[in-house]
């Protein structure tokens, strides 16, 4: 169920609402989403960050209300429903910080943290690199590439060159010794 925001037609409409027909001054949800929905999507980006997402938190939260009205009644009365809805937001949003949170520690490796000078460091060597690789001949630059850069298996790279597998054991160990000299030439 998409509820629509204000502004829309279905939110503007006397005889529609999102919950169907009714009139405009309905008490309850409609009164709810018709009030406060604004001021609870805002709250919902106070707390995950981005629009998009507190927007389905708050429809979420919207969703099972009326999934709770359905099944006999609203969760409080009037009055009290803005300060349940709050909660839920509240309670919506940091189950899923909490989520995003475990997500980061399982499947993002810590960063280092670097200086400038580090970086411009880093930046010089891979120029230097990249100059003694451009030097070496085709054949060895090309296996060098294919395992070091692409990570290919010395069966993939030999199928890519055309040669057989220990022509690329062979290829890559001189490209690696001539890569290592071409690289003391560049300082």
């Amino acid at each position: 169920m998409r509820l629509h925001h204000r502004g829309s037609p279905t939110a503007e409409s006397g005889d529609e609402t999102p919950e169907g027909p009714g009139p405009a001054g309905d008490a309850g949800l409609t009164g709810l989403f018709r009030a406060h929905h604004v001021s609870l999507v805002r709250l919902a980006v106070l707390l995950v960050g981005d629009q998009g997402t507190a927007e389905d938190v708050v429809q979420d939260v919207y969703a099972g209300l009326r999934h709770r009205e359905r099944r006999g009644g609203t969760p409080a009365e009037p009055p009290d429903l803005l300060a349940y809805a709050r909660t839920a937001v509240l309670n919506a949003c940091r189950t899923l910080l909490r989520r995003r949170a475990l997500a980061h520690r399982l499947f993002q490796a810590p960063q280092p943290v670097w200086s400038a000078e580090n970086d411009a460091l880093i930046a010089d060597d891979r120029r230097r690199v990249l100059r003694a690789l451009a030097r070496l001949p085709v054949r060895q630059r090309e296996a060098i590439v294919l395992r070091y850069y692409l990570g290919l298996s010395e069966s993939e790279i030999a199928a890519a060159m055309g040669v057989r597998p220990g022509t690329v054991k062979s290829t890559v160990s001189r490209g690696l010794t001539a890569l290592r000299a071409r690289y003391e030439e560049e300082r």
